[in-house]
């Protein structure tokens, strides 16, 4: 397959209009499969303009407590292989918003490289970025990718060797994941003190497009990010949104819109 994809038409039209990608972490399937689909409904249609939707996983090493526990909550609802498609089969019906797979490669390996990026693309998926899969052992999965036209999406760290920093652009089609902080994923009061310096060390290996994420929940964070980079990824501040309203599906719904809402006037 080939030709353009969402990610890539998102990108293209942001640049054009001068401003970066609002893009949304949620966790699929969290607190259970209808709440979830409608909480993908609520922050696409305040502003999100490409979701990054994590597959639930049970030991997700580079999740902080939130999305740990949002994770846990999805697998007690029953989320599954099957039902993360589902979900994304869903969101098509009301959404051409780019849709990011979050994931661990043993979800992938369980059903096969080839198999599972199939399936994704059918679904509906345009991209998807394997978090413990270092582009060293990508090749096999890289080329099942390419052969869907599904992008991949590879992070760059702040404690990444600069040498480096060309090997894993090289491997990433659809854009780079720079995650501002070290550690785990997770609500922070400020962000790096280096980023500007960080992303353009970062640029200097790649044209393709550069989000930004870890630790974004305030509007001046999104601004100073969108300062310097594509997209700007807020998760943990969004998926609080749920823990915070569990079994009051109204108020999460409500809490989410403003969160999205609110964080995007960093945007303006």
């Amino acid at each position: 397959m080939s030709g353009p994809n969402r990610i890539q038409q998102a990108f293209d039209q942001a640049r054009d209009a001068d401003s970066a990608l609002f893009v949304t972490y949620l966790c699929a399937g969290d607190p259970d499969f209808d709440t979830s689909l409608a909480a993908c409904r609520a922050v696409i249609e305040a502003g999100t303009d490409l979701l990054e939707l994590g597959v639930p996983f049970s030991d997700p090493l580079a999740d902080g407590l939130t999305n740990q526990l949002a994770a846990q909550r999805a697998l007690e609802s029953g989320m599954s292989h099957e039902k993360v498609m589902k979900l994304v089969r869903a969101v098509r019906e009301f959404s051409d918003v780019p849709i990011v797979f979050y994931t661990y490669y043993n979800l992938i390996l369980a059903h096969g490289e080839a198999d599972y990026a199939k399936i994704a693309r059918e679904a509906g998926v345009d991209g998807i970025l394997t978090l413990d899969l270092p582009p060293e052992e990508a090749d096999n999965w890289d080329r099942a990718c390419a052969a869907e036209n599904l992008k991949t999406v590879y992070i760059v760290a702040p404690t990444t060797p600069p040498e480096r920093i060309g090997k894993i652009a090289a491997s990433a089609t659809g854009f780079l994941y720079y995650v501002s902080r070290t550690g785990v994923t997770g609500e922070r009061d400020s962000l790096s003190v280096d980023l500007q310096d960080k992303v353009a060390l970062i640029r200097e290996s790649t044209k393709l497009p550069l989000v930004v994420g870890f630790g974004v929940s305030r509007p001046e964070h999104v601004r100073d990010i969108a300062a310097v980079a594509d997209g700007v990824v807020v998760g943990s501040s969004i998926v609080n949104c749920i823990a915070n309203n569990l079994g009051d599906t109204d108020a999460t719904l409500a809490a989410l819109h403003d969160k999205v809402t609110t964080l995007r006037t960093g945007l303006a």
